[in-house]
């Protein structure tokens, strides 16, 4: 009868015993710059590498190679926006669980730490479109509201509920006639830096905000938007979303 270790037990030939794959994660939270990073994202923004540098107080190629552990341990995920590339925490179940950790060691701590982000100048950081839909506070506003109301998944991939779509057939948001774009995808908030809704409902919907002049663009052109007294009316009543939310 071969030995095997007790750790092995389950796991295929080629991947680390789950003991190991424990001890690894935790390895990679083991060191206070990692764990310093961990905590700053816990607030739910992405962040540049050379913003978490500054914020660690760390050289950017210090942060570099601490960035890669976390990486590695799947605690963290890099996403593209443009020319940037942001880090966030993997998913929530991760975020969880660093965040109970921290409250562990922690009992006392005020709640997920967070460091300042350098905002855009208003009115873009308040609504905007991005490519085709809405982006900017205005933008996670709509997308918080739906994930709260079980129209939208965010976890992962960003993908529309039947409830979503009863919801999008009802607001008059078409989700037919695009070739093989998304019903619902996700796209990087560069100011926000969450994720906001992209694909076919978030184009659509935008769409149908600018027809029925909910949001208008400003006088002097641009991307900016301005929700008007109809648009808040609207927002309110097919999301339950006040201006409070965006301003």
């Amino acid at each position: 009868m071969n030995d095997v270790h007790p750790g092995a037990i389950g796991a295929p030939a080629d991947e680390p015993a789950p003991a190991a794959r424990l001890a690894a994660f935790a390895a990679a939270l083991a060191d206070e710059t990692r764990a310093s990073i961990c905590m700053t994202l816990l607030e739910g923004r992405a962040w540049t590498a050379g913003e978490l540098a500054r914020s660690t107080a760390v050289a950017p190629s210090t942060v570099s190679g601490h960035l890669t552990r976390l990486l590695d341990a799947g605690i963290c995920v890099t996403e593209r926006q443009g020319r940037h590339s942001y880090v966030r925490i993997a998913d929530a179940a991760t975020a969880r669980l660093v965040d109970e950790l921290a409250s562990y060691a922690v009992p006392d701590r005020d709640g997920a730490h967070s460091v300042p982000v350098v905002a855009a100048p208003d009115p873009l950081a308040r609504a905007r479109t991005c490519y085709d839909h809405f982006a900017g506070r205005l933008g996670m506003a709509v997308t918080d509201a739906m994930g709260r109301r079980g129209l939208l998944r965010t976890e992962g991939v960003f993908e529309l509920t039947e409830d979503g779509r009863a919801w999008c057939a009802a607001a008059g948001v078409a989700l037919t006639g695009h070739g093989r774009r998304p019903p619902a995808s996700s796209c990087l908030d560069w100011t926000e830096r969450r994720r906001h809704l992209g694909g076919l409902a978030g184009a659509r919907l935008c769409a149908r905000a600018l027809e029925e002049q909910w949001v208008v663009h400003p006088a002097g052109g641009g991307r900016g938007l301005e929700v008007t007294a109809a648009g808040e009316r609207a927002f309110e009543d097919l999301l339950g979303i006040t201006p409070e939310a965006w301003r």
